[in-house]
């Protein structure tokens, strides 16, 4: 019989890495598989919050990932082509700031991180059966491309792949939400002559939006809530390459339980929402953190009340921000372009939507 606790972690992106790396740095004996045959190679997510950041600074993650990044100096907000604020974050404080950096790298960092603890990390490999016995968890693993699955035991099973969960669809819980009825685009290009120290947001005339999230000192994520990313900015953008664009649909949901008997949902696989305010990446390492403290204790009650409350209502924030931004209502979209000309006025309204932005209110 095993005395030291074991745990299956099904999902190898940001969210699976981060609670595999805080199970594997208090001595927890971790598995991490990932059907995927290597790493990916997409940008994804950009934003890294000031939490997301402290969550991996005992790890040591969070060193490279802040090395490469981008210390955004402010965001600011347009309308069309002309300014209506800017949000300054305070340079003498590092930690008090959104990085930039394509999810694809900080990916990379996550992964060393994890390899110096020595944690199993297959790729290659998927979950294709759970059950649950007493006190432990009994996994079919697969290897890709194989017929034949293994079985192995684990005290605990986290399920970070993503919102086509397999784990979710193994417990048969619902993802219950809805469909925004726009159809979003991004772009990832290399540029010249854009200041990439800052995060810019553009609102048009008819409720269109774009967002312009550098990740590298000449290279730019475009999110847009068009079908065209790069068209849909108001002001010119010297493009010299285009690594990326794509079309994408954007669904809102949350899972109504995140942990059922030993096995948790964390991530995407629990919750999904626009991107406005960059929240989707963090909220899931945020989730991971809290479980693998809890998981690292034997102790998981608590989990889901904690996690499900925060996605909730980050969820109920990113809609709330959504609609505002979007809005075709005139009236509306014009007392949403005074009150960020108001930002620029008031110190007060300056720290507030700061605190907002760094997700501390």
């Amino acid at each position: 019989m095993r005395s030291a606790l074991r745990v299956l972690v099904v999902g190898a992106g940001p969210t699976g890495l981060t609670a595999a790396i805080e199970l594997a740095r208090r001595g927890i004996e971790v598995r991490l598989i990932e059907r995927r045959k290597t790493g990916s190679g997409l940008s994804r997510a950009v934003g890294l919050l000031p939490s997301s950041l402290a969550l991996l600074q005992p790890s040591g993650a969070a060193h490279g990932v802040r090395a490469e990044a981008i210390a955004y100096r402010s965001v600011v907000i347009h309308h069309d082509d002309a300014l209506l604020a800017e949000v300054a974050f305070p340079q003498h404080d590092p930690h008090m700031t959104i990085h930039g950096l394509a999810q694809d790298r900080t990916e990379h960092h996550l992964r060393g991180t994890l390899e110096s603890f020595g944690a199993q990390l297959d790729y290659s490999h998927e979950l294709i059966s759970l059950r649950q016995m007493a006190g432990r968890v009994v996994a079919g693993i697969r290897p890709t491309g194989s017929d034949h699955a293994v079985s192995d035991e684990f005290d605990y099973l986290v399920g970070a792949d993503g919102v086509h969960s397999t784990v979710r669809g193994q417990l048969s819980l619902d993802f219950k939400g809805y469909e925004l009825d726009r159809r979003w685009s991004i772009a990832d290009v290399d540029c010249d002559g854009w200041d990439t120290s800052r995060l810019s947001l553009y609102l048009g005339d008819t409720g269109t939006m774009a967002v312009v999230a550098p990740m590298e000192r000449n290279r730019v994520r475009v999110v847009a809530n068009t079908e065209r990313a790069l068209d849909t900015l108001p002001v010119p953008l010297k493009v010299v390459g285009i690594r990326r664009e794509s079309t994408f649909n954007i669904a809102v949901r949350q899972v109504s339980e995140y942990a059922v008997g030993r096995v948790f949902l964390a991530g995407d696989a629990a919750h999904c929402h626009s991107p406005v305010g960059g929240r989707g990446m963090n909220l899931g390492i945020a989730d991971a953190a809290d479980l693998a403290a809890r998981l690292s204790v034997d102790q998981a009650d608590g989990y889901h009340r904690a996690r499900h409350a925060a996605g909730r209502a980050t969820i109920a924030d990113s809609e709330r921000t959504r609609k505002l931004l979007m809005s075709r209502n005139r009236l509306l979209r014009g007392a949403v372009q005074n009150a960020f000309r108001a930002v620029n006025r008031y110190e007060f309204m300056q720290r507030r939507v700061m605190r907002g932005l760094l997700g501390t209110r």
